[in-house]
């Protein structure tokens, strides 16, 4: 992402404000910490960090409809890598949700069940919440590397 980002910012300059969305949403991305050998207690915690994931995402999209204004991008070598490290990335995402769904339900089932539940309830331990997407998440942004026309809509058009 950062190479994509000075790659365009090269190219776009007068599509800064694009380019500070992304930093930015960057940066609220790594402010957003959740510790990995433990189950967050904080569902406000759990939303904000999937706040910043949305606001990641929107960033991109748009940084990738700026990238489709310039043909002479696709020549660039940190364009050439872009497909990779979108693709990389989504599976990267996709495989850590799944492992963090899977250590909340491990917990969630092992603090509900006899007897733990006992011991659970005594020491204040409670069901954590799971990681959800925002609606429409579960689709990938539509890349379109065809610079000769625009992207197609990722959002149904509603005609047949």
């Amino acid at each position: 992402i950062p190479n994509l980002v000075n790659t365009v910012s090269g190219a776009a300059n007068f599509e800064k404000s694009t380019l500070v969305e992304v930093t930015n949403a960057r940066a609220s991305v790594g402010r957003v910490q959740l510790d990995p050998n433990k189950a967050p207690t904080d569902s406000a915690q759990i939303q904000q960090f999937q706040a910043a994931q949305g606001q990641l995402s929107n960033a991109l999209s748009r940084l990738l409809v700026v990238v489709e204004r310039y043909p002479e991008l696709r020549a660039n070598q940190n364009f050439v890598g872009l497909q990779a490290q979108l693709e990389g990335t989504e599976n990267r995402i996709s495989v850590e949700r799944g492992n963090f769904n899977t250590a909340v339900q491990n917990y969630n089932t092992t603090v509900r069940s006899f007897p733990t539940n006992l011991i659970a309830g005594m020491f204040g331990f409670a069901s954590r919440p799971f990681f959800t997407a925002e609606p429409g998440a579960e689709r990938p942004p539509a890349v379109n590397f065809n610079f000769g026309s625009p992207a197609p809509s990722a959002a149904p058009t509603g005609t047949p």
